[in-house]
């Protein structure tokens, strides 16, 4: 009998080590994909903003392989906006997180239910609103992958608040722009961000490439690098997906910026 209780005792501990915090809800999972035995799943999650309000998120992670890069979505979206931009950087070797902020809607069927729910608390669904919500993030994934510190990804207005969230954020390695642009009237970015002391990359369709130079132009060149495509492009994150033209040159761009970051 005591062999037996024993045995029980020993599951029962490791099952509540194993158990996510009281702070976060598992809303899905399921594996999506094998790849030379790397095992990579999807898992569906909320955790609590600044104000309490719940993040929805999705977690494409590669087993073992801890999560460091936030992806945030731009206008009118969702974290659907990454469904397969995350899977790619699976395969790249990284695992990451995309979130739904207050500000959006839906893309690739998938709704942002952050912005949902913030509509029937009656809180403000604004760009700036939104910040708080990247900042949640970011604190989020340091706690849960041992306090390395991240790359942030953000697109449209996303990537100005993520460039101005990067400035002085010591959770924040680095930081990637997509389609960055002076988004709020109240907060001047050209400024706010001109004394970058960490890796940045910028890119935009090729028609904001003046616009988004002019946007970085007091960064010291040592911590920037542009992306300037040669085809037309498109606004935002949707420069990676296999439907825009020339999406490989951006990923081999910006892949090339995530090698330099391996090893700093």
């Amino acid at each position: 009998m005591i062999k037996y209780t024993l045995i029980l005792s020993v599951i029962l501990l490791f099952s509540c080590k194993n158990q996510p915090t009281n702070k976060t809800k598992i809303v899905s999972k399921n594996t999506i994909i094998k790849k030379e035995k790397k095992i990579l799943e999807k898992e569906t999650i909320t955790f609590p903003s600044k104000d309490n309000l719940p993040i929805t998120a999705d977690i494409y992670k590669i087993k073992e392989t801890p999560i460091t890069i936030l992806l945030c979505h731009q206008a009118g979206y969702s974290r659907g906006e990454y469904k397969d931009s995350a899977i790619e950087l699976n395969k790249l070797g990284y695992s990451v997180l995309a979130i739904d902020q207050r500000s959006g809607n839906t893309v690739n069927n998938i709704n942002n239910q952050t912005v949902i729910t913030a509509k029937t608390k009656g809180l403000g669904i604004t760009y700036l609103d939104a910040k708080q919500d990247i900042e949640a993030a970011i604190d989020y994934l340091y706690e849960q992958n041992g306090g390395r510190e991240i790359l942030l990804v953000g697109s449209s207005y996303s990537a100005s608040l993520s460039l101005l969230i990067g400035v002085n954020n010591s959770k924040v390695k680095a930081v990637v722009a997509f389609s960055p642009g002076e988004y709020f009237k109240s907060i001047d970015i050209n400024k706010s961000i001109s004394n970058y002391k960490k890796p940045i990359f910028v890119t935009s369709s090729k028609s904001e490439s003046a616009s988004v130079t002019t946007l970085v132009n007091k960064i010291n060149p040592i911590y920037l690098t542009h992306f300037i495509p040669k085809v037309k492009g498109i606004h935002g994150s949707r420069a990676l997906w296999k439907t825009t033209e020339g999406n490989e040159t951006y990923w081999t761009s910006f892949n090339s910026f995530l090698s330099t970051l391996k090893t700093e």
